[in-house]
C-alpha cells in the first residue's frame, strides 16, 4: 500500500460500520476527522472520541468545515428494504449524495464515494470489472447508480477528481445484524444466541466478502487517486452455504441452516475482478475469510457478554 499523507478529512456516516473503522485509521495516522452522521443506527457509540461529530441528515446538506477529501459512506445500504421502500432509498442515496458533492465542490474537496459491486453489476457470469456493463437488479443498485452518474457528472462539468469505490460484501466487527445484508454479522449473531440460521434460497450463491480492515485501506488508498472507478473486495468467490460452514467452525456450533425462498433482488452470483485497484492503488485484500471471520466473531461474543 502506498504512503497517504495525513490529510482534513469529512467522512459522512462516520458513526456507522465501515465509516466508523475509516475514521479510526484517519485519526490514527494524525488526520483531523469531521464525522457527520444523523446517529441513527448505532447512536454516538462507535464516535471516535478525537474526531469531531457533527450530526446531521446528508439530505439537509452538510458543512464539510474546511475538509480537503470526503469520503461518503452515509447510505441506505439494505436491498430489502430498498425494495420495500425505493422513495425512501433515492432520497438517502440520490438526493443524499448530490447534497453532498453540491458541498465537496463549494469547498473544493475531493469526494471518495462508496458504491456497490455486486448491486451496480447485477447477475455476474464471471467476475465483473469496472467496465462490465452496469444492470442493478434492485431500487438499491439503481440508487447506487445514479449517485455514481452524478458523480461523474460533477467531474466533466466541473473538473473535479471524485472517486468512486464499489465494494463487495463488507464484514467485520460493528456490523449490525439487524440489516439483511450483513449475512456474516447475522449468523455470528444467530450463534452466540444459540438460535437457527436461515438461508435464502439454496445456498449457492456467490459472494465476495471482502474484511472491513482491508476496506478502509482501498478508500484511503482512493483518497490520493485523481479519479477513476475501482472494485474492492477479495477477489475469492464464496457460497452462502460455504459461509455458514465457516461461521459455524469459528463459533464451535455444529448447525445445519433453515432454508426459505430465495427473495426478491437478491442476486445469483456476484463476482468482482479486483486487479484495477491492485495495478492503480497498490490495494489487495490482506485478511482471509477465516481470519476475518474469527475476529468478528471474537467481537460478536464480547456484545454478548
Amino acid at each position: 500500500m502506498p504512503t497517504i499523507r495525513r490529510v482534513r478529512a469529512a467522512v459522512t456516516g462516520g458513526a456507522g460500520f465501515i465509516g466508523s473503522h475509516l475514521v479510526d485509521a484517519l485519526v490514527a495516522r494524525g488526520g483531523d476527522v469531521l464525522v457527520i452522521d444523523d446517529l441513527s443506527t448505532f447512536g454516538d457509540r462507535y464516535v471516535n472520541g478525537s474526531a469531531t461529530l457533527d450530526r446531521r441528515d446528508i439530505r439537509d446538506g452538510v458543512d464539510l468545515q474546511g475538509a480537503e477529501v470526503v469520503f461518503h459512506l452515509a447510505a441506505q445500504t439494505d436491498v430489502q428494504t430498498s425494495v420495500r421502500e425505493p422513495a425512501r432509498d433515492a432520497d438517502v442515496n440520490v438526493v443524499g449524495t448530490v447534497k453532498v458533492l453540491e458541498a465537496a465542490q463549494a469547498a473544493g474537496a475531493r469526494v471518495v464515494f462508496t458504491s456497490t459491486g455486486g448491486a451496480i453489476y447485477g447477475e455476474c457470469p464471471q467476475p465483473a470489472t469496472e467496465t462490465t456493463p452496469r444492470e442493478p437488479g434492485s431500487p438499491y443498485g439503481i440508487a447506487k447508480l445514479c449517485g455514481e452518474e452524478y458523480l461523474f457528472g460533477f467531474n466533466r462539468i466541473h473538473g473535479s477528481t471524485h472517486v468512486v469505490c464499489r465494494l463487495g460484501n463488507v464484514f467485520g466487527p460493528r456490523q449490525s445484524p439487524s440489516l439483511e445484508g450483513g449475512v456474516v454479522s447475522i449468523f455470528l449473531d444467530r450463534f452466540a444466541r444459540g438460535e437457527a440460521t436461515v438461508i435464502f434460497g439454496d445456498g449457492l450463491q456467490v459472494r465476495d466478502f471482502v474484511y472491513v480492515g482491508d476496506v478502509v485501506d482501498a478508500l484511503l488508498a482512493a483518497s490520493a487517486h485523481a479519479g477513476g472507478v475501482f472494485n474492492v473486495g477479495s477477489g475469492n468467490e464464496t457460497t452462502v452455504l460455504a459461509l455458514h460452514e465457516a461461521c459455524a467452525r469459528a463459533a464451535g456450533v455444529d448447525a445445519e441452516p433453515v432454508f426459505e425462498a430465495a427473495r426478491l433482488g437478491d442476486l445469483r452470483r456476484s463476482s468482482l475482478d479486483v486487479s484495477l485497484a491492485a495495478a492503480e492503488l497498490g490495494f489487495r485484500a490482506q485478511m482471509s475469510l477465516d481470519d476475518g471471520i474469527e475476529r468478528t466473531w471474537a467481537w460478536t461474543k464480547e456484545q454478548a457478554a
